[in-house]
């Protein structure tokens, strides 16, 4: 079987590039070994946002009494939450499955072995194409002496995987990951710890946004640990650097994520895997924009972070600016 593009891996990237060059009339096949949609759809964006939105209307029922209402919560079914989550990311992964078939692409659920430049061997099949996309996507990274035992320190894969609610947990890092989990669980109750090696929370974002979410978070009692580590595990007890004694019931490494290697040499290279910026909608871009040879200014990539409040950004940091750069601030109440 020939193609004019086959694409490995069905995550942001390679099934947008996949849509993109199908509607300009090229065959396509799409090899995906595990569930159509990648790990923002089925580990990530997705699932998350679903857990943070029903976390946040749990939160803010527990806060009427501020508004004057007497609301109250009769029971709390952890369970319940997965399975909207769950529902939620099925009815989307159907959905895309479907626009993927009905743009003719060809679909292959297994592993693709690269051959050479123009094959791929995927179970007892060869296929060949005129050019071959790799989009395999990425994967939690692991700290020495913090390797996932996926029962008490945890991946963001593993974390997806709980089926009751913890009362506390133990964050490392403080990224997009680790501040909206951070999130989740202290709107549901959990007593959260973030311990961070950087001076403050959120260290790639505007220094005044980092210190405005390091107030918010006190406000909500997280408690977090900066410039600091973890020096021992020891029968789940956790001392970090600064001689901070822990005892979470779980413990999310949150410390971001890797490219999943693949051989591929003089390939094109898309979307997590080749390890430029680990975000859905810069590999979308990078999908859309498969075949345009187009440039794309890294520093213009929109970084995001949800719940409450939102956080974006873009471009330099204040503390990255210099005497030529104007300060503006426009206060959220002022909307």
């Amino acid at each position: 079987m020939r193609f004019d593009y086959a694409i490995v891996g069905g995550g942001p990237a390679g099934y947008s590039a996949g849509l993109h060059l199908a509607k300009n009339g090229f065959s396509v096949v799409l090899f995906e070994k595990d569930k159509i949609g990648g790990t923002c759809l089925n580990r990530g964006c997705i699932p998350t946002k679903s857990m943070l939105h029903s976390s946040e209307i749990y939160r803010n029922i527990l806060d009427t009494k501020n508004l004057g209402l007497d609301i109250e919560i009769k029971s709390f079914d952890f369970s319940k939450v997965i399975e909207k989550r769950n529902l939620t990311v099925e009815k989307i992964r159907k959905s895309l499955e479907l626009a993927i078939k009905n743009s003719g692409i060809v679909i292959v659920n297994q592993e693709a072995e690269i051959l050479d430049s123009q094959k791929i061997k995927s179970g007892d099949e060869i296929y060949e194409a005129n050019e071959i996309i790799i989009a395999t996507g990425s994967k939690p990274r692991e700290i020495k002496g913090l390797e996932f035992d996926h029962n008490f320190i945890l991946s963001s894969d593993d974390i997806l995987e709980l089926n009751k609610l913890p009362k506390s947990i133990l964050i490392i890092g403080s990224g997009a990951i680790g501040i909206e989990w951070a999130r989740i669980f202290s709107n549901f109750g959990s007593e959260v710890y973030i311990v961070e090696l950087a001076e403050h929370l959120i260290p790639l974002a505007d220094i005044e946004v980092s210190k405005r979410v390091e107030r918010i978070f006190k406000q909500n009692k997280i408690k977090f640990y900066l410039k600091d580590s973890i020096k021992e595990i020891k029968d789940k007890n956790v001392t970090l650097n600064s001689g901070e004694i822990l005892k979470p019931e779980i413990i999310l490494s949150a410390t971001g994520r890797i490219p999943n290697s693949i051989e591929a040499s003089n390939l094109k290279i898309i979307g997590d895997a080749n390890g430029e910026v680990m975000l859905a909608h810069y590999a979308i871009y990078q999908g859309l924009n498969v075949n345009n040879n187009i440039n794309l200014d890294k520093k213009l990539v929109p970084s995001i972070i949800y719940g409450e409040p939102e956080i974006a950004w873009f471009g330099l940091r204040e503390q990255d600016c210099d005497e030529n750069c104007k300060k503006t601030l426009l206060p959220i109440t002022a909307l």
